[in-house]
């Protein structure tokens, strides 16, 4: 005996659910328009670097810096670092995308090239006996020669845009070793001894120091955070093209960045332990403030009455 069959009405509702599960299931898609990606799920987006986050970053400590030092030097760094940013969030999306014309012109070439070989061993005339034993070398050096000569033209042809795109992305990335360095420039002349006062035998020549220890201590970090920038910048050119070569001029970029900021902590790390009083002055604790600016009834070792006639001190 058969069962029931169901009803039209129930049927339409089973399947309805059985959609809503399927798209409930089905991984978020999302679409970055400004730069070119697309990722697969809320969790893929902390597994890519995002060219528009690093250029909203780069945008923002541009700013900070304008607001702390107007019209410095370090600024103008910072402003053709987001352009950097910039050029190097539409080159990264040019070097992930394959480069459909050049890889038909290369198919094309190797049809072309394929029935040449096909065509010349099919009018080959092959004699069964050689007069010499200099004739079979003869022919078996001209068989090698024309093999290694085909399989450089069909290397050449296939690494054809992977080349193109490998000296577009070195000539990026010395522009990003330039400029690490020049970041390197801006805080070379930037001593902690001389903020603390413990050095003061400057010269004609010497640079002019005229920032306190806090002053100082937020040039350095901009100047360790422009560093950072500039590695994540150089990853964002290896992040979908996977080019041994590039990669490794990225891991040197990323070493330059890292060994610069860590001389650019090793000065602030001094001024932590030479200028307790960096921070802002707003935020100083209670038991770091300067005698200077302790308020004149609280100087150390004076009784100081208080509204309720007890005597206080220190």
């Amino acid at each position: 005996m058969l069962p029931p069959r169901p009803a039209r009405g129930g049927l339409r509702a089973d399947c309805g659910r059985v959609g809503s599960i399927v798209a409930a299931l089905r991984p978020t898609c999302l679409w970055r328009p400004e730069s070119g990606l697309a990722l697969t799920s809320l969790a893929g987006m902390y597994r890519n670097l995002d060219p528009a986050r690093i250029v909203e970053t780069a945008v923002a400590l541009r700013r900070r810096i304008d607001e702390r030092f107007p019209a410095s030097g370090l600024g103008k760094v910072a402003r053709e670092l987001v352009g950097i940013c910039e050029e190097a969030a539409a080159l990264s999306g040019w070097l992930a995308r394959p480069n459909w014309w050049l890889r038909s012109l290369v198919g094309l070439a190797l049809l072309v090239l394929t029935a040449a070989l096909v065509g010349a061993v099919l009018h080959l005339q092959v004699e069964a006996a050689y007069s010499s034993l200099s004739d079979l070398v003869q022919g078996l050096e001209a068989a090698v020669n024309d093999a290694i000569f085909i399989a450089f033209g069909v290397f050449f042809l296939v690494s054809w845009e992977s080349r193109r795109k490998r000296r577009r992305a070195l000539a990026a990335l010395h522009v990003l070793r330039s400029i690490a360095h020049i970041i390197d420039m801006h805080q070379l002349t930037k001593d902690p001894e001389r903020v603390t006062g413990a050095s003061r035998a400057d010269t004609r020549s010497s640079p002019q120091r005229a920032m306190s220890s806090f002053e100082l201590t937020r040039y350095l970090d901009y100047c360790s955070e422009l560093l950072a920038i500039v590695s994540k910048v150089a990853a964002l050119y290896v992040q979908r093209f996977q080019d041994p070569v590039t990669l490794q001029a990225v891991n040197e970029v990323e070493s330059l960045a890292s060994g610069l900021s860590r001389t650019v902590w090793q000065k602030i790390m001094i001024l932590d332990r030479v200028a307790p009083d960096r921070v802002a002055p707003d935020r100083v604790a209670p038991d770091r403030v300067a005698p200077d600016r302790v308020a004149p009834d609280r100087v150390a070792g004076e009784r100081v009455v208080d509204p309720d006639g007890r005597a206080t001190g220190d």
